[in-house]
């Protein structure tokens, strides 16, 4: 059976925001298909795109799984729905949000799952703790490195290091 190299982001910007995080890094932990391989630091960030709403903490985890990235979003969703994330609004405030980024360098796109993420060339709040794990990632649609893209983005939000930790 494959073992696919996957990075996930997570972010959260309602209530216990540090808490939110670890319960899904503990969520992920004890699915028996998923290996949490590497987490990188937590980052406080301005909001994107819906601007009006409360600074995120957001992470980058490389997790070693056998999923498909369907079956990976759908357990992913899972979490979310389980630690308690409400859908009110595109871009809106929220518990938790668990994103696939990259999957083994593979180019895939469904009506559920898009990989990889379309908007990460766009988005600093997810290069940042992303570039720390894996700055030499090579984004296999634009062919550069993720310490390419995070140099190239124009997203102008702030993106802080902050001393919080993800235990896994």
């Amino acid at each position: 059976m494959k073992t696919y190299s996957v990075f996930l982001g997570l972010g959260s910007n309602v209530g216990e925001r540090q808490k939110f995080l670890n319960a899904a890094v503990a969520a992920l932990k004890q699915l028996s298909d998923v290996k949490i391989v590497w987490s990188s630091s937590v980052y406080e960030t301005d909001p994107y795109g819906k601007t009006d709403q409360p600074k995120f903490l957001n992470a980058a985890l490389e997790v070693a799984t056998a999923l498909l990235p369907q079956e990976l979003l759908a357990k992913s969703k899972s979490i979310e729905q389980a630690i308690g994330r409400t859908r009110s609004e595109q871009w809106g405030p929220r518990e938790i949000d668990i994103d696939i980024l990259m999957y083994d360098g593979l180019v895939y796109s469904d009506e559920h799952v898009t990989v990889p993420h379309p908007e990460l060339p766009k988005r600093k709040f997810v290069l940042a703790p992303l570039r720390e794990i894996a700055p030499d990632l090579v984004h296999p649609i634009l062919g550069v490195t993720i310490t390419e893209l995070a140099a190239s983005c124009r997203d102008s939000g702030r993106v802080v290091k902050t001393s919080f930790h993800i235990t896994f």
